[in-house]
């Protein structure tokens, strides 16, 4: 394996260092910049299409092209050449908290600093050995070396392609650590439903710790996902990506990457004390005295972010299981027209539409020449990642509501009383009542009129008194004027029924 094996954390830190990939911070953790790119590129993303089986089982649309066998294999030749002349740093890790369902993972990378974000966000074992039967990868990741698309049949110079019969992922010319994670996530997105009939989730999910019920969140980046699942009174089971079972939830990864832009202590303290030695942080300028992180500072990108592992949060589940099937299951949205209400409760056919729809807003000034609400959609909230037809999710999650009699709720973390630049956006703590409510309480369970029925998208809002929110669930009452309202309302309404036409056409 060579000397850079399995390098302890103390030991990657000083090799970042001695590196010059990065540079400490006043809080412990490294600093490092990830270059050109600051987030994923989806269409650079590439399967590997032969004649086995796995290729006949991907949907090629898109978003999921390919490269040929050949292509792939004078690839990897030409990648594992280039590593005998550069430092390269190996770790063995698993993905999956399920032993009997966990993929063993041989990664190799040219910059410490990716292997120390390997180490946080993937899964240790006590000797980290192999064995036969474990699904393996191995993972190849080279942010120098840079392709020549002619010669490999991808699109530029940087590339992630994933081969599912030969169980490689190949990523170089990008060095942005969450194309490793995405990749790994889009593996189990493949091997859960064909191999195992299990349901792969882009959610958060966490336990109560008096009635040790499960809760899982859906959502885009930006809706609070990872936020609402930092909850004190509940135990973290993972922020991201989770696999439901037919007996538990179990948490794909061992560690988390928030994101930190405006990140505060008062708002985020489990994802603000995890900010220290052993921690990667990406993309945020510091001080250049005191070396204080400025998570309000976004000169590089939007998309700062830290990478830590689930051993710096101490109100978890440690052995990343969630025992029970959830009870409760949130659809995250950011709905910046101002037009859903805060909290509504699905029925089957609405979480079947949500689910595929994805739906989130961006909004002015996020990206050059947005003046408006923008609506964005990634089916079963995670579309780029998805190998199979998104409709074989939203079966499988529709099959697991009906066997576990599971609730399922549209929460709007976005604007209320108008759109965005005329309304506000519902604050963070309202939300947090919202959900502490719906999992505390058992009013909604035993009374039948606690709902009332909404017009233009026939969701059931709960008719609640006296509550923080209870201002706030009836979005049109709070509108200055209703004209305007029912002007975005119809049309959301219609940008939704035109995506799902598109989607079960």
């Amino acid at each position: 394996m060579g000397k850079n094996h399995n390098l302890s954390t103390s030991i990657l830190v000083e090799k970042i260092l001695e590196n010059k990939e990065g540079i400490l911070s006043n809080t412990g953790a490294v600093v490092c910049q990830t270059g050109k790119f600051t987030g994923r590129s989806p269409k650079d993303k590439f399967f590997v299409k032969n004649l086995k089986e796995s290729s006949k089982e991907i949907l090629w649309h898109k978003s999921n092209q390919y490269i040929s066998q050949k292509n792939f294999e004078n690839l990897l030749d030409d990648m594992n050449s280039f590593m005998q002349n550069c430092e390269i740093y190996s770790r063995n890790m698993y993905a999956g908290s399920d032993n009997k369902t966990k993929v063993s993972l041989s990664i190799y990378t040219s910059l410490a600093w990716h292997n120390l974000f390997c180490k946080n966000l993937f899964i240790e074992s006590e000797e980290n050995l192999f064995k036969k039967k474990d699904d393996h990868y191995t993972i190849i990741c080279l942010p120098n070396f840079f392709a020549n698309p002619e010669k490999y049949g991808v699109l530029n110079k940087n590339f992630t392609v994933i081969n599912f019969h030969d169980k490689y992922i190949l990523i170089g010319g990008s060095a942005y650590a969450g194309e490793i994670k995405k990749s790994v996530f889009t593996i189990f997105n493949y091997l859960m439903p064909t191999q195992y009939n299990y349901l792969p989730m882009h959610c958060s999910a966490t336990v109560g710790k008096e009635k040790n019920d499960t809760a899982i969140f859906f959502g885009l980046s930006g809706t609070g996902k990872t936020t609402l699942s930092a909850d004190p009174n509940r135990l973290l089971v993972g922020d991201d990506e989770h696999v439901w079972t037919n007996e538990n939830v179990f948490n794909i990864e061992g560690g988390c990457y928030a994101k930190t832009i405006n990140l505060s202590k008062e708002k985020e303290p489990h994802i603000y004390n995890a900010i220290k030695f052993g921690a990667v942080l990406e993309n945020i300028p510091l001080d250049n005295d005191e070396r204080i992180p400025d998570f309000t500072d976004n000169s590089i990108t939007e998309n700062t972010r830290v990478a830590y592992n689930l051993s710096s949060v101490s109100n978890k589940v440690s052995s990343g299981i969630a025992k029970k099937s959830p009870e409760n299951i949130f659809f995250l949205t950011c709905d910046a027209y101002g037009v859903l209400p805060p909290v509504s409760q699905l029925n089957l056919e609405q979480t079947e539409k949500y689910f595929l729809l994805g739906y989130t807003a961006k909004i002015a000034g996020t990206e050059l020449g947005i003046k408006e609400p923008q609506p964005t959609f990634s089916s079963c909230f995670g579309e780029a990642f998805l190998p199979l037809d998104p409709k074989i999710y939203s079966k499988k999650l529709i099959e697991k509501i009906i066997n576990n009699n599971s609730k399922v709720w549209l929460i709007n973390t976005g604007w209320v009383g108008g759109s965005y630049g005329v309304g506000k956006r519902i604050d963070i703590q309202i939300t947090r009542d919202i959900i502490d409510w719906i999992l505390e309480l058992e009013e909604y369970k035993t009374q039948k009129n606690i709902f009332i029925k909404e017009k233009y998208f026939d969701l059931n809002i709960p008719n609640v008194k006296n509550k923080s929110f209870s201002e706030f669930l009836f979005p049109e009452k709070i509108w200055d004027n209703i004209l305007d309202y029912e002007i975005a309302a119809a049309k959301l309404k219609n940008i939704f029924e035109e995506k799902l036409n598109e989607i079960f056409k």
